[in-house]
């Protein structure tokens, strides 16, 4: 397999897990997510990523979701489906439930906690690989696995059998950039932070935007890459500098990415929010007074969109 044998392309929101107050799995507000986004442009949904919260979640959980996602997404996009774990034979396990759910794909981040060597990380993906039942989107995300995938790295899996792209969100333009430029002729490669630099990963070739903003901002998020690829700059160029205020709003004063989106996804009355489950909480106090202030400022804002 390779960038051929696979037609994924566009905006494929990373999409939240929704959790009652009792921390079970609300499916209905799952759903009814996916819906929302592909309504408003998506091409696909990403699920049990980081966005997802696949570290809160049993592996009987995940497969539900799993499941949940492919129904969902039937004759609308590719279900691509998260495997985060420490071992390859975890991975490989969830390979084989998301291939058993009709998933079309799979994301596979670096083994997380330990810290491992180029040569490491590259053998856990190649045990990954030998056994996958699934075409693979590698995960670069170093902020949260503790291991990169580097350009060099990208490099190497991208002649892997079962290797057909990267998610690449280390948050730096300069490895995304490189990434792009050393791969892109063997594997897809699709920006994670669009929120930040989506507009230029486009224009400089990225096949997609795979990143969790599309749940709080979806007709904004979204038309970036679509204003982007249809020529309409001035627009596009807008919608990046809102996303950018969101990032730094959702990540700043006492407030971290994944709480953030759920509160705001609540706070504007969007399915799929619900609360975090442990070790994450939901926001409250000034935290949560500044998200909402800032909410009010920031899409309150003039944007033409399409």
């Amino acid at each position: 397999m390779d960038r051929n044998s696979i037609n994924w392309s566009g905006p494929m929101p990373a999409i939240t897990t929704p959790f009652r107050p009792d921390f079970s799995l609300d499916e209905e507000a799952f759903v009814a997510n996916i819906d929302r986004l592909f309504a408003a442009g998506s091409t696909g949904m990403v699920a049990v990523g980081c966005t997802g919260e696949f570290w809160a979640m049993s592996m009987a959980e995940r497969a539900r979701v799993a499941a949940l996602t492919v129904k969902a997404c039937k004759n609308r996009g590719p279900a691509i489906i998260g495997t985060g774990a420490i071992r390859p034979e975890d991975v490989i396990e969830q390979i084989h439930a998301a291939k058993e759910a009709g998933a079309d794909g799979v994301l596979v981040m670096p083994p997380f906690f330990a810290h491992l060597t180029d040569a490491e990380i590259i053998a856990h993906f190649e045990a990954v690989n030998a056994k996958s039942v699934l075409p693979i989107l590698l995960y670069n995300i170093p902020g949260n696995a503790g291991n990169a995938i580097t350009p060099d790295i990208a490099d190497r899996l991208a002649g892997l059998d079962m290797v057909v792209g990267i998610k690449e969100s280390s948050g730096s333009w300069t490895n995304f950039h490189a990434t792009l430029n050393r791969v892109r002729d063997r594997m897809l490669v699709f920006c994670g932070p669009s929120s930040v630099y989506g507009v230029a990963a486009t224009l400089a070739g990225a096949d997609g935007l795979i990143d969790c903003f599309p749940n709080v901002w979806d007709k904004g998020c979204l038309d970036l890459w679509h204003a982007t690829r249809a020529g309409r700059l001035d627009e596009a160029w807008a919608l990046q500098e809102t996303g950018i205020a969101l990032t730094n709003l959702f990540t700043s004063g006492e407030r971290t990415l994944y709480p953030s989106t759920k509160s705001a996804m609540n706070f504007l009355g969007l399915p799929g929010g619900g609360v975090p489950r442990p070790p994450l909480r939901r926001l409250s106090g000034a935290a949560q007074v500044g998200l909402e202030a800032g909410l009010r400022n920031l899409l309150a804002l003039p944007a033409k969109v399409a």
